[in-house]
């Protein structure tokens, strides 16, 4: 058995089958199987975390490509992530290591808090828990937050915001920042396209705006979720929240399992941009040069 850690957010039931709901999915998982992330095994009738301590990419980023603009903006921080992913988006950036098998090297919590720390020389205010999704990454995440809010040093999350709300409160106090994937503003995109529910991915954004630091991205792609009606709509949402809210609206390059559709115009990208501004303060776009 390789080597992992016992999991948190389970309940054991019927026929040594574990029920894990440290998001939506809810994946009822029965002995050797995994849950939709491919992170979380059962194993004898408990789940374990197969990532932890595991490391498939690191490196020291600025802050803004995050990409966060509004949150010590000309810092670095001190990026990692590992392997899996508990959403199917076929245009997925970062397939490598969401849906395939990486390599990896092991490191400690309190390892890795010690790395961020030295490289505070070079401009470094913490981790961002990155690339892949971090949410399944749940028990490192975690226990390396708390090892670096002890140093004094900030922790980021990029992520889906596809996960449960109680695993998410208990994390939330050693979060200071996140950018969160809000991938479409309609449920039949987030069902068809990427196996998941636009309304949890909302109640994360909502929960987490009043407890950290919150900045918002959409991959805007050609015929699928760039109607400026759609944009205005998920602007005026994040307005009722905060209109400080800043939102990157990102130019969309095929990728992964979406190759069918063009790069998005920049026209596409103005006028989406333009319209979203009536109702937020900080809008930008990315992928654009």
């Amino acid at each position: 058995m390789e080597a992992a850690k016992i999991a948190m957010y389970f309940n054991k039931i019927e026929e040594s089958k574990v029920h894990c709901y440290l998001c939506p999915h809810n994946c009822v998982i029965k002995p050797d199987g995994l849950g939709a992330c491919r992170a979380r095994k059962n194993i004898d009738g408990e789940l374990y975390s197969l990532n932890y301590g595991k490391i498939t990419s690191n490196a020291i980023d600025p802050i803004e490509k995050k990409p966060l603009y509004r949150f010590h903006p000309g810092t670095n921080i001190l990026s990692v992530g590992t392997f899996g992913c508990n959403l199917k988006c076929s245009f997925c950036q970062n397939w490598g290591i969401a849906h395939e098998k990486p390599e990896s090297y092991d490191i400690t919590p309190s390892e890795l808090a010690e790395k961020a720390k030295e490289l505070v020389e070079e401009g470094n205010i913490g981790i961002a828990y990155t690339y892949n999704e971090p949410s399944i990454w749940y028990e490192f995440v975690y226990d390396t937050s708390r090892q670096l809010k002890e140093r004094g040093l900030s922790n980021v999350l990029v992520t889906n915001g596809f996960i449960s709300k109680e695993p998410l409160e208990d994390l939330l106090p050693y979060i200071d920042a996140m950018n969160i994937d809000v991938k479409a503003y309609t449920a039949s995109f987030y069902h068809e396209i990427c196996k998941g529910t636009l309304s949890n991915v909302k109640d994360t954004v909502e929960l987490a705006a009043r407890k950290c630091h919150v900045e918002v991205t959409t991959l805007v792609i050609p015929e699928l979720n760039d109607a400026v009606e759609e944009i205005e709509e998920m602007a005026r949402w994040l307005a009722g929240i905060s209109p400080d809210i800043p939102l990157h609206l990102s130019r969309f390059f095929p990728n992964y399992r979406m190759q069918d559709k063009p790069v998005t115009p920049k026209e596409t990208l103005i006028r989406a941009k333009e319209k979203a501004q009536e109702y937020l303060k900080y809008v930008y776009l990315g992928n654009v040069w």
